[in-house]
């Protein structure tokens, strides 16, 4: 965390709430010294018990908070007898190690949780920092060469070339991506001479976003949705909110009990006093749910989310089937270190180690007759309080993550 006593470019510090700087432990870590005052004030506090700080702050959010909602289909056959399914590796097996080619949408896997399973950072595009000549772009004058033949495509020097001349042929600010840009900076003199490196003072590569494994940056740009390369283990399962077992039954399956009542309801309308109405239709729905709880016709099941097994009962038979899962997972740690919460959190335990270690040399006089000032303590303990009200008590349990509510009264 070197860097907190460096002075950085302005772009360091331009973030927002979804498109934040905080990437890793060390950044946090550097944001929460300069909030203290270093390296303008020296601070008693060793690196390790900084990065302490943060964890624990990842760790009281991801409990109550910092979470995904994710849906999977799975086959019975996966389901262990007396002991369960675990769902974190489930996530996981969904799309890897049942094909030869797990990334192929076309491959022999059963759904995953999600058509994102693998993911990429957002390529890097060119901004056009200054404008560039349309007299850049005459074929005649800078065409493009492949091999040793002059080729310039007609729709670049159809939007580049203007019919009159006088008007710029890329004006500032415009965004490019890569190929584009590299035909551009391709371009080169009748003779052969290469000019896009004149061109390419024109431009400005965007940073592409950073991912982290066990909380150091690295250059990959590919990334598995259901793995934290932070912690390098599965995204664990926070709870199971819904259970669905597939059956030839409902009311879209021809010549089913709910089939026959929907048409019934369908025909008093549509028909006159013809049928069921709405009313029965949903005692008889009602009763038909408790004779499936009464007779042990509906699976029930039970998750631990310390052993990230799911356990059914009764638990699944020689008859095949397959199930969709709705379920929370934590969110990885890349993601929840942005979140505003972390950073204030970690700064009031930093605030509250600080104060103890000051607070150690609070009877020892100073040259000059100063002494040590450990009101940090308290001011750390109040923020610390206020934050954990803030995260279980507030108008929004779960700091926001909490499902939104399906109805309104007024």
């Amino acid at each position: 965390m070197a860097l907190a006593c460096t002075i950085q470019p302005l772009s360091a510090f331009l973030s927002t709430n979804l498109n934040s700087k905080v990437e890793t432990y060390d950044r946090l870590g550097d944001r929460i010294k300069r909030t203290l005052g270093y390296p303008v004030i020296s601070l008693e506090i060793h690196t390790d018990q900084l990065r302490e700080n943060i964890q624990i702050a990842v760790e009281y959010f991801t409990k109550y908070a910092g979470f995904t909602r994710e849906f999977l289909i799975f086959d019975s056959d996966m389901y262990e007898t007396n002991k369960g399914i675990r769902l974190d590796l489930l996530y996981t097996l969904a799309n890897t190690g049942l094909d030869t080619n797990a990334k192929k949408a076309t491959g022999g896997n059963p759904l995953g949780p999600s058509p994102e399973f693998i993911g990429s950072t957002p390529e890097s595009v060119y901004l056009t920092i200054s404008s560039v000549l349309s007299g850049n772009f005459a074929t005649s004058k800078y065409p493009v060469y492949t091999g040793s033949t002059a080729v310039l495509s007609g729709s670049l020097s159809a939007i580049f070339t203007p019919t009159s001349g006088g008007a710029n042929g890329i004006d500032r600010f415009e965004i490019f991506d890569s190929s584009l840009y590299s035909t551009i900076t391709s371009l080169k003199e009748p003779g052969g001479t290469l000019i896009g490196h004149r061109l390419s003072a024109a431009f400005e590569r965007t940073e592409r976003q950073t991912l982290t494994q066990q909380g150091s940056a690295t250059d990959a740009v590919l990334f598995q949705n259901v793995f934290d390369y932070d912690i390098m283990d599965y995204r664990k399962v926070v709870e199971v909110t819904d259970f669905e077992e597939g059956s030839t039954t409902g009311i879209n399956t021809l010549f089913t009990l709910e089939q026959t009542l929907a048409q019934q309801t369908y025909f008093s309308y549509a028909l006159g006093n013809y049928g069921f109405d709405l009313v029965s239709w949903y005692t008889l729905k009602e009763w038909l749910d408790t004779r499936e709880k009464m007779l042990a016709t509906r699976r029930d099941i039970k998750f631990n989310p310390r052993t990230q097994y799911m356990q059914m009962y009764p638990q699944p038979g020689p008859d095949k089937f397959y199930g969709v899962l709705s379920c929370y997972l934590e969110k990885p740690i890349r993601s929840v270190i942005m979140e505003q919460w972390i950073y204030e959190y970690s700064l009031a335990l930093s605030m509250i180690t600080i104060g103890r270690i000051r607070g150690k040399f609070g009877n020892v006089s100073l040259l000059g007759g100063g002494a040590l000032n450990y009101d940090l303590l308290t001011e750390g303990q109040t923020r610390k309080a206020e934050l954990e009200a803030k995260l279980l008590d507030g108008a929004s349990p779960g700091f926001g993550d909490t499902e939104p509510p399906m109805f309104f009264v007024g």
